[in-house]
């Protein structure tokens, strides 16, 4: 079914919104709950995404992605997070990085159920465009769980891989973070990225199409 760019977005907003905000108030309640309230604080650990939206990384590139038709890619403001007032900070560090992505996980569960309850629905006026916000909320979340578990710092992947690996490969490892978004973006424009992530992207989706039957 071909859609215009307006229906693209329509399709697309409430899925992006979701997978933004639930990712970022997910660290800041991991954090919270490992000793570190500088997130909950200020006031991020909510599901109001207006609390999380970075209007050039929520909005402007995600819908400039969706125009040129090419990988869906954007971010929120980041939760702040003061590794050193966690408990046991290398530790801790490795639950606060993985929650994001666990959000997206779930959401990606729940947005396949989503998918899958529209096919049950008789009447093709709302069962349509349910099933293709479904299907992009899926997406949607594939991308950046998968994506955020790239072991490059700053990236959730990254963060995860410092906590396990032992000193000195985890402080050789945190000095990269300055660069991380740089070498991010260099990877995305030169299509090495989409190699890295997309064969991983592609079996996530798979296994919960085929779980759901969506």
């Amino acid at each position: 079914m071909d859609i215009n760019i307006i229906q693209k977005i329509a399709i697309y907003a409430l899925p992006v919104i979701f997978a933004i905000t639930l990712h970022e108030a997910a660290h800041g309640y991991v954090a919270r709950h490992f000793g570190d309230p500088t997130a909950y604080m200020l006031g991020r650990v909510t599901l109001n995404p207006l609390k999380h939206i970075d209007p050039v990384g929520t909005i402007l590139v995600p819908l400039i992605a969706l125009m040129l038709g090419g990988v869906l890619f954007g971010w929120a403001k980041a939760v702040p997070v003061n590794f050193s007032q966690l408990k046991n900070p290398k530790r801790d560090m490795l639950w606060v990085a993985a929650a994001g992505p666990a959000a997206n996980l779930f959401m990606i569960v729940c947005w396949a159920i989503v998918a899958r309850f529209a096919a049950e629905i008789p009447d093709n006026t709302f069962a349509v465009p349910m099933s293709m916000m479904g299907q992009a909320g899926m997406v949607i979340n594939a991308v950046l769980m998968v994506l955020n578990m790239v072991p490059l710092p700053p990236l959730d992947g990254g963060r995860i891989a410092v906590s396990l690996l032992p000193m000195p490969w985890a402080g050789y490892l945190a000095r990269i973070e300055p660069y991380g978004f740089m070498i991010l973006i260099a990877l995305l424009v030169t299509g090495v990225l989409n190699v890295i992530i997309g064969p991983f992207i592609n079996i996530t989706l798979r296994q919960i199409s085929n779980l759901f039957g969506v």
